[in-house]
């Protein structure tokens, strides 16, 4: 009897163990989706419905090998970076302030971090 009840189980941990990695990404494809459109109003309600935060994903977030701050620098995405540089701790926003190519996002980010 033990044995029926087991084989069920062990299937049910193994299905439920793959998909988390498989929603990361999904989850990470969509940020950089609406960072890449400048969608600021998209980003925020689904980083809402997922129940995440900028400050909780951007580091293990990459979109075509950058950071979202760098990254939406590089689209020239001035709101949804905006949105970035006020939730992001100023010593992060510092350590990004490099790859910072948007002269918008730059002031921003100077600003963030100087005052």
């Amino acid at each position: 009897m033990k044995k029926l009840l087991l084989v069920p189980a062990i299937a049910l941990i193994s299905s439920v163990s793959v998909a988390p990695a498989a929603n990361a990404n999904n989850l990470a494809q969509s940020l950089c989706e609406y960072v890449s459109a400048d969608d600021k109003k998209r980003l925020r309600s689904f980083l809402k419905s997922n129940n995440l935060k900028i400050r909780s994903v951007f580091d293990g977030v990459q979109c075509n090998g950058q950071n979202l701050l760098a990254f939406a620098s590089s689209k020239s995405a001035v709101k949804t970076g905006s949105l970035m540089i006020s939730k992001l701790p100023k010593a992060k926003v510092r350590s990004s302030l490099a790859s910072i190519t948007d002269a918008t996002l730059a002031q921003a980010a100077n600003k963030r971090v100087n005052g």
